[in-house]
């Protein structure tokens, strides 16, 4: 992934100290520790499958103010100032005001143009101070209570929007404003709707299959294992999920189980289309994991669950379940 930075501003926040400080000038993006922590920050944010999609709503006064700068009609500068100012308006009639270093960054990622809003919440951490007392140097362990997160960290919340599409992915924390529970991001700053993030469709279509599948007498363990290799299958030939698909594939044989998922799909809120990354369908949709009630656990890969070959679930008269692992030519202590 290649991301060039071409504007970035820091704005503070401090509502520990009251100090809020709206920077006049520009980050140094010249500097190789500003690039290397921008760079790695919006990497992990871009990357992020808890990321929820939004899409501006039609009176949003953030994607005016976008469209000004974007057209030249607003200098970046006067830009980030607006979203510091309508941040911290938010922030300072919330029940908890959390002091945060707000950056805001104009970059390009693998040559796509984005706006970047990193919220980077303080941390209390420790570090050295050195003091002289009785004309000697003294070295203490003091608080300090407004550490960045570390390169290695992921950001609490961040926005990031498509300069040209205008798609939105965001991580969010719900407050208690005026009174009123709201995000920061979406609700105040953006005004965008919200769609549950990819990884949460994963799971959330894995236990709606698992629900309906029990709700009719079937192997939950069967229809989760044909859900996760569905969805393994389906990132090899698109980059979108189709979840009402997925439910008609792994209840092919039962239009009442089809219906029942596709109700429960609707009203959890799924949207009808999901983009999905293949290293995150690979990630949760290769291998599947049970757990008996005697205490064992067994992981196999999703696509032997219709192997006989290698494991096979039966049935016993009296109502148990059996399990006999095939074909096994050595096994390993882990």
């Amino acid at each position: 992934m290649l991301i060039t930075v071409n504007h970035a501003i820091l704005h503070i926040l401090d509502f520990n100290s009251g100090i809020t400080v709206f920077s006049e000038q520009e980050l140094d993006i010249t500097s190789n520790s500003v690039v290397t922590f921008l760079a790695k920050h919006i990497e992990k944010s871009f990357t992020d499958h808890n990321a929820k999609a939004g899409t501006f709503h039609p009176d949003s006064n953030f994607k005016q103010q976008l469209a000004e700068y974007m057209d030249g009609r607003a200098d970046f500068t006067g830009f980030s100032v607006y979203i510091a100012d309508v941040i911290y308006t938010a922030i300072s009639q919330s029940e908890a005001a959390d002091s945060t270093d707000l950056i805001i960054c104009d970059c390009e990622i693998d040559s796509k143009r984005v706006i970047a809003l990193l919220k980077c919440n303080n941390k209390i951490g420790f570090i050295h101070q050195v003091t002289h007392q009785d004309e000697k140097i003294r070295n203490e362990i003091i608080n300090h209570y407004a550490i960045l997160p570390g390169l290695t960290q992921k950001l609490d919340e961040y926005a990031l929007i498509e300069a040209d599409s205008l798609a939105i992915r965001f991580i969010d924390k719900k407050r208690s404003i005026n009174g009123e529970e709201s995000y920061i991001l979406a609700d105040r700053i953006l005004e965008c709707s919200s769609l549950i993030s990819a990884k949460e469709t994963i799971k959330l279509v894995s236990s709606i299959t698992r629900m309906v599948a029990e709700n009719h007498g079937q192997s939950s363990v069967e229809a989760v294992s044909k859900t996760k290799k569905f969805i393994v299958e389906n990132t090899e030939i698109s980059e979108y999920l189709d979840p009402v698909e997925l439910g008609k594939e792994v209840f092919r044989s039962s239009p009442l189980m089809q219906a029942e998922y596709i109700n429960e799909v609707k009203s959890a809120g799924i949207p009808e289309t999901v983009k999905l990354d293949r290293t995150l369908a690979l990630q949760k949709g290769k291998n599947h994991k049970i757990k008996t009630d005697t205490g064992i656990e067994i992981t196999f890969p999703a696509d032997y669950f219709q192997n006989k070959e290698f494991i096979e679930f039966i049935n016993n008269a009296d109502g148990t379940l059996s399990i006999a692992l095939k074909n096994i030519g050595s096994i390993t202590n882990k």
